[in-house]
């Protein structure tokens, strides 16, 4: 009998595991659960998100939260990192931008994103210097890299709307960190084209003229929406670029520390085998590769695309 806290097995799904290994001259990817994405291309590293901590369901429906400064430096330990340009937030709830000022304090990186993600930098003491507030449309380059940002929209039943309006200063109640702005951030290198799409939803038409070869598509809570929502969903962000491989992400449940393998959310949030259901057919349909990511393993975004 299916319970709540029950969740889907990984087992019928493992054949969308295989992800082309890091190759000498091209771009590596490792991610870190959630929507957390660290890539680089030897000379320029960047981060989406960097959420580590991922504290226990108790803790964050009852009691307050903090980055664990410990965890950020062993990942960055784990993951080799020598230096970090950037840090950018898809939005500002607590697992997306509670470690992000984090990583900066420890790499000197910047800090990006809508003025919500600036407050919780400011919470935890980065200077002016070290944020960088983006807007629809905006654009920054790093090194090799130019980033996108486009303001999309949360997936439906956003628990924590609004902004924060100032610094925001940890341990505070999980509904602190509020949404803020939500971007679709398009990743451009000579080496390709990555959309970093991290909340199931979209406005119409916001990736018109956009092009992608990958798209890190997150999936949250796809599984308690309907058929047509998904299929609209597929077609507006992975059909508006013409991927020709999606990377699943934010499908795993964040309340289990990244000490241990990724497992799917439980029942009572989330319906990974259902949305499983409703992708699968439409990836092949339009012949996209469906790739489900392993935490910590270095992947090429773009292998074997060619």
């Amino acid at each position: 009998m299916r319970t709540p806290f029950g969740r889907p097995g990984l087992e019928p799904y493992t054949v969308y595991q295989r992800q082309a290994a890091a190759r000498p001259g091209g771009l590596t990817a490792h991610f870190l659960g959630t929507s957390s994405l660290l890539l680089s291309d030897g000379a320029t590293t960047l981060l989406c998100d960097g959420f580590v901590t991922r504290p226990g369901l108790m803790r964050v429906g009852l009691g307050r939260i903090a980055p664990d400064a410990g965890l950020v430096r062993a990942a960055i330990e784990r993951l080799g990192v020598r230096s970090l340009d950037a840090v950018f937030c898809a939005h500002s709830h607590y697992d997306h931008a509670l470690d992000a000022p984090v990583w900066c304090l420890q790499t000197g990186a910047v800090l990006v994103g809508s003025e919500s993600t600036a407050n919780i930098g400011r919470g935890l003491g980065l200077a002016e210097t070290s944020l960088r507030v983006v807007g629809d449309g905006d654009t920054l380059d790093y090194g090799r890299f130019t980033l996108t940002f486009l303001d999309s929209v949360h997936s439906p039943g956003d628990r924590y709307p609004g902004v924060v309006t100032r610094p925001l200063v940890p341990p505070a109640r999980t509904g602190a960190w509020k949404t803020g702005a939500a971007y679709s951030v398009l990743i451009e290198h000579p080496v390709g084209r990555i959309l970093l799409h991290a909340s199931a939803n979209h406005r119409p038409g916001m990736l018109d003229g956009r092009r992608a070869e990958v798209v890190y598509l997150g999936i949250g809570g796809l599984g308690k929406q309907s058929r047509e929502f998904v299929r609209r969903y597929w077609d507006e962000v992975v059909g508006a670029v013409g991927a020709r491989r999606v990377v699943l992400v934010h499908w795993d449940d964040f309340f289990v520390g990244l000490d241990r393998p990724l497992r799917p959310l439980p029942y009572f949030a989330d319906r990974f085998d259902v949305t499983m259901a409703m992708l699968l057919p439409l990836a092949q349909r339009d012949g996209v590769e469906v790739v489900l990511p392993v935490a910590w393993d270095a992947t090429d975004p773009h292998g074997e695309l060619d």
